[in-house]
């Protein structure tokens, strides 16, 4: 067992302020809704709780597991991600919602495998990269490999469909191929076969298409495919500067659908206004230094790599998710990390949190300390 340090005190106290303020707000955009669907308007927020306490205790107990060990298991936690991702295809055992099938229930709960892929799949990249490095340079033996591992993954989760979700793995996989040392020129072919199968994918689904033309201009159907965009806007212009306070949204009052999760960051702009949503994206890219510099000191490739990769699917999901928001790119679906409300998702973001803080106790430049802070 290689000797553990202090974890990194600045990041885990940005997780801290970003699952409180999640908190805050999942009660402040849910309760209307919580009162007139379950007669409890604090319906989202215990669920919420709940989560968020498995999430932290598995985020604390992690943060104390060395690195190495996910290593070890790398295979086996793919294998299993890529069983999960079967069987929520299987009807009867997959539940749909929103038109999406990608949830397995368990209970009274359940679980989306696709959250758990995204983090099996960095780890198992991080493992492979780390041991066949000198094989990333050449497309035949280790790039296209890689690639036909990461578009099985992608194809599966697709065929949910959520293609918010794939864009996250994607990217985050293509930043950890950039950086094991992938030759440029092969992204900028790939690049080209992406731009045709993405617009594959659209020509694919006409809800999609539907998506692209809302998203190009909603108020040609405001009332349909244009809604969502439309309320999200009309919840963040009158927030302005300071925004409308605490509590005191109006289009959580049946305008905004799904207030509490994809579009929490339109209630977050309307109640705590410029300030708020502004303060809201500087944690996230504070929660990204963290993890690059976590990365940069490292012990070996593999934590470099894995820190860098959890880091990046973190921050790559907030920017997308708030991208949607504000009407800077289609709606794709993606909840915002520590602040929606979700079970899967917000625990298993606060175990990959648990990753990340594990490998900060390895950190070079915290060799002289001894002694934990929790």
């Amino acid at each position: 067992m290689r000797n553990q340090n202090k974890l990194d005190k600045v990041l885990f106290g940005i997780i801290v302020v970003l699952l409180g303020i999640g908190m805050l707000m999942v009660y402040s955009s849910s309760y209307i809704w919580s009162e007139y669907k379950f007669n409890d308007s604090f319906y989202y927020l215990k669920r919420q709780l709940l989560f968020a306490g498995i999430g932290f205790i598995g985020m604390v107990t992690i943060s104390y597991f060395p690195y190495y060990i996910w290593k070890k298991y790398a295979k086996i936690l793919l294998f299993s991600c890529f069983i999960l991702l079967l069987l929520v295809l299987i009807p009867g055992v997959g539940m749909i919602r929103g038109g999406a099938q990608s949830w397995i229930g368990i209970g009274a709960f359940s679980i989306q495998p696709s959250e758990f892929m995204k983090l099996g799949l960095i780890i198992f990249l991080s493992a492979i990269l780390s041991d066949y490095q000198k094989y990333i340079t050449s497309f035949k033996k280790g790039f296209f490999p890689c690639l036909l591992l990461i578009f099985t993954a992608f194809g599966l989760i697709m065929l949910q469909p959520d293609l918010g979700t794939g864009m996250v793995l994607v990217l985050t996989c293509m930043i950890l191929l950039f950086v094991a040392g992938a030759k440029l020129s092969h992204f900028f072919g790939l690049a080209g076969i992406g731009v045709i199968g993405f617009i594959g994918l659209i020509a694919s689904a006409p809800y999609r298409i539907n998506r692209i033309l809302a998203f190009l201009n909603p108020w040609e159907d405001p009332l349909g495919h244009g809604f969502q965009i439309i309320q999200s806007l009309y919840a963040i212009g009158p927030g302005g500067l300071m925004g409308l306070g605490l509590g005191n949204s109006l289009q959580k009052y049946f305008y905004l659908p799904e207030p509490q999760t994809d579009f929490i960051f339109s209630i977050i702009a309307e109640e705590l206004g410029l300030i708020g949503g502004s303060a809201t994206i500087l944690l996230f890219f504070l929660l990204l230094w963290r993890g690059i510099k976590i990365a940069i000191e490292a012990p070996d490739l593999f934590s470099r790599l894995l820190a860098l990769g959890i880091a990046s699917m973190l921050v790559l999901q907030a920017m997308i998710n708030i991208s949607v928001v504000i009407g800077l790119i289609p709606v794709t679906g993606i909840t915002l990390p520590f602040l929606s409300y979700g079970g899967s998702s917000l625990t298993l973001t606060l175990c990959a949190a648990g990753i990340l803080l594990s490998i900060s106790r390895h950190s070079k430049s915290m060799e002289k300390s001894s002694k934990p802070i929790i």
